[in-house]
């Protein structure tokens, strides 16, 4: 993924007003960010709690979506529907997002799990180890993990834009 600006990120959102998108809070680490290592950039609100957003790049534009999940989810191991990883401990939440446009504003959501840290790129490139969990299986290359990953956002951003 290529670098983007913060004034990129907050004119991105396709499920939030742009006041919404206004308020959001960056990571705080926001110009370390790994860039070269992202299929699309993922974030837990450090301000607001229960509140992420995940930004996927695309052909012609960046589409942004703002995710809500419950804060201390299940306490049991699950696995990320977006890179395949398996987490213990509330390591993967539920995360909803409101769909875009009329159907949005008429309060329907669309929801997959997803690691809780967003991290699902650092994930499939084994740059990052879930704590007690097992990674995607150990037979597959890591541009077909990234692959994966990239179909999978990408479906979810389909879902949200439906």
């Amino acid at each position: 993924m290529e670098p983007i600006s913060e004034r990129d990120i907050r004119s991105s959102f396709v499920n939030s007003s742009k006041g919404d998108a206004g308020r959001l809070s960056l990571p705080e680490m926001f110009d370390a960010v790994p860039w070269s290592d992202l299929d699309f950039f993922g974030w837990v609100d450090p301000k607001l709690a229960g509140r992420s957003y995940i930004v996927v790049p695309s052909a012609d534009r960046l589409c942004g979506i703002s995710l809500r999940y419950k804060v201390g989810g299940p306490r049991t191991a699950q696995m990320c529907s977006i890179c395949l990883t398996t987490h213990a401990n509330g390591g993967v939440s539920l995360m909803a997002a409101a769909k875009a446009g009329e159907s949005g504003r008429r309060g329907n959501t669309v929801g997959t799990y997803i690691c809780s840290d967003l991290a699902c790129s650092l994930y499939a490139r084994k740059k990052k180890t879930p704590a007690l969990g097992r990674q995607f299986k150990e037979d597959f290359d890591v541009e077909t993990r990234t692959a994966a990953v990239e179909d999978n956002i990408t479906a979810f951003l389909a879902r949200v834009l439906d």
